[in-house]
């Protein structure tokens, strides 16, 4: 509890400090003669500048700029060559193996196929204790070595020589270069941890092998970051410095940008999209895409026994008015969700929804009702409850109607806000009764979502779902080596979690950019990967 209450301590004056940091009315940073600057809202600060500690789609933001994995996102957010040039598959599927281009930290040490053996030995570490180690448990005897029963030296990767990879797999992975995107598949400078420990991020200390390295970071400020000369591809980047700046009020994100204080905003809030299109406003600013992320509910069993009751699951599901959320107080494009899985994904032809998605919202809430009131709850003897939510824009508009809602059928939720960071670490450490959690697409494929309910996830499984079946249809199609075959399977699966309630899918996300029309090189995509590497401004080029 003591960590706990020095982060919420730490959190209340970081939310101050964004609150305020891009509405100061002040004008840019200075930028040194003849160089290119790039100021670009991320929202919020990192809790981690170590990619094998990541979480976030903000820290990835970041991070994406700072490291290159195997295989990187290219301008289209499809996977592309990265420190590998080259791989291959075996017969079976059983193990790829990756050549490695001639590459240098930023320090200017090599960086080889060894490191990355590193890397992944590290993120399986017991003692490194990874939320996201359980994304490569495919890999030969992962699971095992991250639950402390075989030595780090028995997960199944090697290096023949220095720029040669190899990965053993249990089972044949077709989307295996998606998941290489991810930053827990990113190099890691050894030489640099084994120094420094884990004050290796200090920007003080800082080593990466992307095109950028961090050089400072004010909290609640800005975290700067200059041109890596040692990329492998340092020519064909533009844009010379960085500088990344938390802001997790829209309004005043959108008064930055408007002023010219900052370049680019990876959040607008939904209802003022339509505004802002107006040919009156800035429409040319406004990027908005479908992207392949689902906001959701979580409750927790283990905090409210009422919780364990699949009835009162169905009921506070069932009752939520999707469409009013959407279509009246967001207006983004974002889609109602009865299902968690979103449009779009990858080789995945989507599952059934539940029985009552096709209801009336009337309809619906009355079967809600008579649900809680089996359960022995009704709207004069309500079942009480707190519920978490992100203290960003979009939670804080919908919430309210979700309270309203549940009223109606004999739940009360107070809600309590936090900011971000502070919020996953409660989900993660289960300090939540019910909460607001959203889940973008670590890579596009239908396990990116799924895996999230298995019984072998740990703290990113926030409802403790068990359930065996679920787990065996996921096995089931992990071993399956034809595509339509494993998409009825996983299918099958989402069908019977969404049918068991452990969590309400609310809606299905769309990504929102403010970007100024002088940067260049910005491409709308799926995965909304916009890596500054491939950004520059008008009227300029890269060097190379």
């Amino acid at each position: 509890m003591r960590a706990w209450r020095t982060l919420m301590l730490a959190g209340a004056a970081l939310g101050a400090l964004m609150a305020s940091s891009c509405d100061s009315g002040g004008s840019r940073p200075p930028c040194p003669a003849g160089k290119l600057c790039y100021e670009r809202g991320n929202v919020i600060d990192p809790l981690t500048l170590d990619p094998l500690k990541a979480t976030t789609v903000n820290e990835d933001h970041l991070l994406g700029d700072m490291f290159t994995g195997l295989v990187q996102y290219d301008p289209m957010g499809e996977p592309a060559p990265g420190m590998a040039t080259s791989w291959k598959t075996s017969a079976d599927g059983l193990t790829w193996t990756f050549h490695l281009r001639d590459a240098k930290w930023s320090d200017g040490a090599p960086l080889t196929s060894d490191d990355f053996v590193y890397s992944l030995r590290r993120l399986m570490d017991p003692k490194f204790a990874s939320e996201y180690a359980y994304i490569l448990y495919m890999i030969t005897n992962a699971e095992a070595v991250n639950g402390g029963k075989l030595p780090l030296t028995a997960l199944g990767v090697d290096a023949p020589d220095a720029h040669t990879l190899r990965i053993h797999l249990t089972h044949p992975v077709p989307y295996l270069l998606r998941v290489a995107t991810h930053e827990t598949m990113y190099p890691v400078p050894r030489h640099v941890i084994e120094k420094y420990g884990d004050q290796w991020t200090d920007p003080r200390h800082w080593v990466s092998n992307g095109p950028y390295i961090i050089k400072s970071w004010v909290l609640g400020d800005r975290i700067h970051a200059v041109r890596n000369p040692y990329f492998y591809d340092a020519k064909s980047v533009c844009i010379d410095e960085v500088n990344y700046h938390p802001g997790s009020d829209a309004i005043a994100v959108e008064r930055a940008v408007r002023r010219g204080e900052i370049d680019s905003a990876n959040d607008i809030q939904s209802n003022r999209i339509a505004y802002l299109r107006r040919p009156d406003q800035i429409p040319a600013y406004v990027h908005v895409k479908t992207w392949l992320g689902t906001t959701f509910l979580g409750f927790n069993p283990n905090a409210v026994p009422a919780f364990k009751d699949i009835r009162v699951r169905q009921a506070l599901t069932m009752a939520i008015d999707r469409d009013f959320i959407t279509n009246k107080l967001m207006r983004g494009g974002q889609l109602p969700a009865y299902t968690f899985v979103p449009p779009g994904v990858a080789s995945y032809p989507g599952s059934e929804p539940p029985h009552w998605a096709g209801w009336s919202l009337e309809r619906r809430q009355t079967e809600a009702r008579r649900l809680m009131a089996l359960a022995g709850y009704t709207p004069q003897h309500p079942l009480k409850f707190e519920f978490k939510m992100r203290n960003t824009n979009d939670p804080q508009l919908i919430y309210p109607a979700v309270q309203a809602d549940w009223r109606a059928i004999g739940a009360e939720a107070s809600l309590y806000p936090e900011e971000s960071q502070i919020a996953y670490s409660d989900y993660s450490a289960r300090n939540f009764q019910a909460a607001d959690i959203a889940w973008i697409a670590d890579y596009n494929d239908p396990m990116t979502f799924l895996y999230l309910m298995k019984s072998t996830t740990g703290p990113q499984n926030y409802t403790d779902y068990k359930n065996p079946a679920y787990d065996a249809l996921l096995d089931q199609a992990d071993h399956e080596v034809d595509i339509v075959r494993r998409g009825q399977d996983l299918a099958k699966a989402e069908h019977m979690a969404m049918e068991d309630a452990t969590i309400a899918p609310i809606f299905f996300y769309v990504s929102k950019n403010l970007v100024s029309p002088k940067i260049t090189g910005w491409v709308d995509n799926l995965s909304d990967w916009h890596r500054t590497r491939y950004l520059c401004f008008a009227g300029h080029k890269p060097p190379g």
